[in-house]
């Protein structure tokens, strides 16, 4: 038989109980241990910079984020490993077009569906890439450029860092739009190999993403950047236009990086990481830094704009990948 006093004591502790966190009943608080951040390329590249730039960032919120390069299949290993993990918020992804549509699209058995298998959590950055072109080279602007080629049919070739690389599909839609399919494409196993022989003049031109690295060569006068493919004027370029304003309706190209989870990761989890990240990404000296290196910090990192940009991405750019017929495996 309950007495007053026992039912009294009873409704204070389920008082209490409701304004107690539930990790106080045994409920693990996240994050307890530290987070792995795969990123879907070898150390050194314009990702890994992104990647762990975030990662020193989320000492002081998550706690130790540490990295593990993954490099394999353009980005393919790495993806297939966290939409394989557990959903638990200690292991991410840091996805890039690669990993959530260039292979994906051109591979006849990707080991994961990127719009299924992986949550958005943030885009971190977008970066452009820019039409390069050896100095020598009579042209001054684009529009210059593609007269160029077209009073020089089959004469230039120009650099891409890979079949399904987004230097490669960029330089595919410039050479559509532009009119001058016998452009050749010279393949390479990176942005740096490409840029070196177009200073060296083996090639004219690349189409590569733009890099704190390309800016110094353009400024020096070793390559000639004659526009960019973004949207809007660079913040660490504004002098170079885009391609759009050069002339070429439709030629936007750009990458990303941004944060992704295994698909089933609780939202709230999502949500932490994502309310992290936008702190972060509003600190004006990382902000400096990836602007500095040629990105331009992604504004708003909410799961809902993520998912939004990559949907939009995929819906631009998959009917060029289908229009070339790049198959990939």
């Amino acid at each position: 038989m309950l007495t007053r006093r026992r039912v009294f004591g009873l409704g204070a502790a389920s008082l209490i109980a409701d304004f107690l966190p539930q990790s106080a009943f045994g409920q693990s608080k996240y994050p307890e241990r530290s987070i792995k951040l795969v990123i879907p390329f070898a150390p050194g590249g314009i990702t890994d910079t992104v990647g762990r730039l975030w990662a020193d960032k989320m000492k002081s919120s998550l706690g130790q984020v540490y990295i593990e390069n993954q490099a394999g299949a353009g980005g393919l290993v790495g993806g297939a490993t966290v939409a394989r993990a557990q959903p638990d918020g200690y292991t991410l992804l840091l996805g890039t077009v690669a990993t959530h549509l260039h292979i994906p699209s051109a591979s006849g058995a990707a080991p994961y569906n990127a719009a299924t298998d992986l949550a958005p959590i943030s885009i971190l950055v977008t970066s452009s890439l820019a039409v390069a072109i050896n100095p020598g080279l009579p042209a001054q602007t684009l529009t210059e450029l593609i007269a160029y080629a077209k009073a020089n049919p089959g004469k230039l070739s120009c650099g891409s860092t890979g079949a399904g690389s987004m230097s490669h599909l960029a330089g595919e839609l410039f050479k559509s739009l532009a009119g001058t399919a016998d452009i050749v494409t010279a393949p390479y196993k990176g942005a740096g190999p490409a840029l070196s022989d177009v200073i060296s003049g083996h090639i004219a031109m690349t189409v590569s993403n733009v890099t704190g690295h390309m800016l110094d060569l353009h400024r020096s006068g070793k390559i000639r950047m004659l526009a960019v493919t973004s949207p809007a004027r660079l913040s660490a370029a504004p002098d170079i236009p885009t391609a759009v304003e050069s002339g070429l309706p439709g030629m936007i190209a750009q990458s990303f990086a941004g944060l992704f989870a295994p698909a089933g990761t609780p939202k709230s989890i999502v949500e932490q990481i994502s309310a992290a990240t936008r702190v972060a990404m509003a600190d004006d000296e990382l902000r400096q830094k990836l602007i500095a290196s040629g990105f331009e910090p992604y504004s708003d990192s909410s799961p809902e704009s993520a998912g939004r940009f990559v949907e939009e991405e995929i819906g631009r750019l998959t009917p060029l990948i289908k229009a070339i017929g790049l198959k990939l495996g």
